[in-house]
């Protein structure tokens, strides 16, 4: 199974690794979302959809068919 945004759990950070271009919306390109940045789930929404993340520092609010689209890298925690 791949990892992707929307099997992130709150809290969880990743690298973006691969997506189709043609199924993000432009809007997310433009402001960082793109392969080798990091992705952090902050919140997700009552019922379950928009997911809220932090994308090397911007705060957006992407669908859940989206994040189906966005192949992440899980970033592991050294503690």
């Amino acid at each position: 199974m791949q990892n992707t945004i929307h099997t992130l759990k709150k809290g969880e950070k990743a690298i973006i690794k691969d997506f189709d271009i043609d199924l993000i919306p432009l809007k997310l390109l433009e402001m960082g979302c793109l392969p080798g940045s990091v992705v952090e789930l902050l919140q997700i929404a009552p019922l379950g959809d928009p997911l809220y993340l932090d994308i090397n520092g911007s705060h957006v609010a992407i669908r859940i068919e989206t994040a189906r689209e966005i192949e992440v890298e899980l970033i592991q925690n050294n503690l």
